[in-house]
């Protein structure tokens, strides 16, 4: 089923969003597919109408890059993560910022909501992924064990688990609110750079290594390992809405659709000019979203784009 449809993946009708002056560093749909959010270098965050690509907000308060951004599950609210230390949440309709979480001692390059929009966890610089309550804003745990930084995190579907990716090429599974480390999981030859749960319980994990590895973590297996033949810096992950495909986009590549059945490149997403980072699926699973460091020559500002799939 899914890969009849894959195979009708196409570029067209491209849409640019096009006011950001830095390096895209991630995109994020709401849950109900209307508005599209992306943080950018030059520390800013940007809230799009996602059908017209009209800029709606341009929101600040970062004093640094802003390297990762998210959606909670009811879209209500949003998170960053920012080079200045801290985490940042804001209400989605007024871009107020609700909550200053500043408990890292460097640069935080990742956070995400728990699917039941309870908890958020961020990691950084300074090794440490920390669980926060988006209720009181409050720490609540602090997972110890990695020895270089971490760089990429993912909830479980059930909110029952938290994986962390690190420089130390390892990724680690973690029992919400238990500090002892579930499952190690090694093969990595570079930075785990990118995390992703399936709805079915599969874990993908990317890396500077050129390869994505698609795990099974509660048995320690490693049931694909996809790519690797380019050595090129794997930066964003996707799972579709089924759980039974993977978007992946690399450093001088293009989007890949991989097939979660067999471990296969099911389509190769040519479009962008340039590097393809960040990617994510609508929550209808209609569109495919990524973001490139692409120079607009007529406007001289970095893009993002929409594949859609017919």
């Amino acid at each position: 089923m899914w890969r009849h449809r894959a195979e009708k993946f196409s570029v067209s009708n491209v849409r640019y969003f096009s006011r950001h002056k830095g390096e895209v560093n991630c995109c994020a749909f709401s849950p109900d597919c209307r508005t599209l959010l992306t943080c950018c270098d030059d520390g800013r965050l940007y809230l799009w109408d996602a059908k017209s690509a009209k800029l709606m907000k341009t929101v600040s308060g970062h004093t640094g890059p802003v390297k990762c951004c998210v959606f909670s599950t009811d879209g209500q609210l949003f998170a960053s993560a920012s080079h200045d230390c801290t985490v940042r949440l804001w209400r989605s309709v007024s871009a107020e910022c609700v909550r200053v979480m500043s408990a890292h001692s460097r640069s935080v390059d990742t956070v995400s909501f728990s699917p039941d929009g309870l908890w958020l966890v961020s990691g950084g610089w300074d090794t440490r992924a920390l669980i926060w309550s988006v209720q009181s804003g409050e720490k609540v745990q602090e997972l110890r064990g990695h020895t270089a930084a971490v760089q990429s995190s993912a909830f479980s579907s059930d909110s029952q688990w938290v994986a962390t990716g690190s420089w130390d090429h390892s990724v680690r599974v973690w029992g919400l609110h238990d500090d002892k480390e579930v499952v190690i999981l090694h093969g990595h030859l570079g930075n785990v750079a990118c995390l992703c749960f399936s709805v079915t319980g599969m874990l993908a994990s990317g890396s500077w290594d050129g390869t994505v590895r698609v795990w099974l973590p509660q048995q320690q297996t490693c049931l694909y390992v996809l790519g690797g033949r380019e050595r090129v810096w794997v930066r964003s992950l996707a799972y579709s809405r089924d759980g039974l495909a993977l978007a992946s986009t690399a450093e001088g590549d293009m989007v890949r659709i991989w097939d979660m059945a067999n471990g296969k490149c099911l389509k190769l997403l040519q479009g962008h000019k340039d590097s393809a980072y960040g990617c994510v699926f609508t929550p209808d699973g209609e569109l495919l979203t990524s973001g490139s460091d692409q120079l607009d020559v007529d406007e001289e500002q970095k893009n993002i784009k929409e594949i859609s799939k017919k």
